[in-house]
């Protein structure tokens, strides 16, 4: 018996088999859940189509966040193969390479605006399209990171964005807790993704953090498959609005000190 048996996913923003989204779709289904994708046309049929497969999903469909008009061609194609959405993953967050890297000050009002509506008004969006298929007991799951929380190097807009995200969580948590919906994000520490090779400096920051944190480890997106699966099910029936740190500790240090 899994922890998932019965329960229908679909999970928006799996980009290749280093995803944390990934991470999170194999955790769901090896507990049972059933599982379907959405991404970006452009990485649908040469990666997310393959992975979808390895795990006998059949629902891949392709979607631009910024588009309400194919969120709900996505939500309607869902409804007529599977009916409910027992738990939504948004796990999409964009911004321009050159807000990634020197000044903040210096973004963009264009970037901003698009980091802030790829990475965080995309949950607001999803959900509201998706709540006609939520049933008590739903679980909508987001990613965050520390950089939502403090400053960290060339992070910039997207730690702006990723702060909003936060914000996002706890309102839609209020907004859709009368319906037994539960709204969480996992704050995961560094992990060799695609989107984070983005980030000016990210090799640097990846490499000593496992020297730092409390737990002496890096985080894989196993690490947090294992959490979306704590949060996607009945376990976590009573928590709502959180952000639950899947950082090894690195969030609680006040100066770190490498050994």
């Amino acid at each position: 018996m899994g922890l998932l048996d019965g329960k229908k996913a679909l999970i928006f923003g799996v980009a290749n088999d280093h995803s944390i989204a990934w991470g999170i779709a194999r955790a769901l289904h090896d507990q049972g859940a059933v599982v379907g994708f959405s991404s970006v046309e452009s990485l649908l049929e040469r990666r997310v189509r393959p992975l979808a497969e390895s795990i006998g999903s059949t629902f891949v469909e392709p979607c631009d966040v910024q588009s309400d008009e194919q969120i709900a061609a996505v939500m309607a194609k869902w409804q007529a193969a599977h009916g409910r959405i027992d738990i939504l993953v948004h796990a999409l967050a964009f911004a321009r390479k050159e807000d990634l890297e020197g000044a903040f000050v210096d973004t963009s009002r264009e970037g901003f605006g698009l980091a802030l509506d790829v990475s965080a008004y995309s949950l607001v969006a999803l959900a509201r399209a998706a709540r006609p298929q939520f049933v008590p007991g739903s679980s909508v799951l987001t990613l965050t990171y520390y950089g939502a929380e403090k400053v960290v190097a060339n992070y910039n807009v997207m730690g702006v964005a990723k702060a909003a995200l936060e914000a996002s969580v706890r309102y839609l948590a209020a907004d859709l807790g009368p319906d037994g919906v539960r709204v969480n994000a996992i704050s995961a520490g560094p992990v060799r993704t695609l989107a984070a090779a983005g980030i000016a400096g990210f090799k640097k920051l990846y490499g000593s953090f496992a020297d730092t944190a409390p737990l002496r480890a890096s985080i894989t997106p196993e690490d947090v498959g294992k959490a979306a699966v704590y949060l996607a099910s009945d376990l976590s029936s009573a928590v709502t609005g959180e952000i639950h740190h899947v950082d090894g500790g690195f969030n609680v240090l006040g100066v770190p000190l490498a050994d």
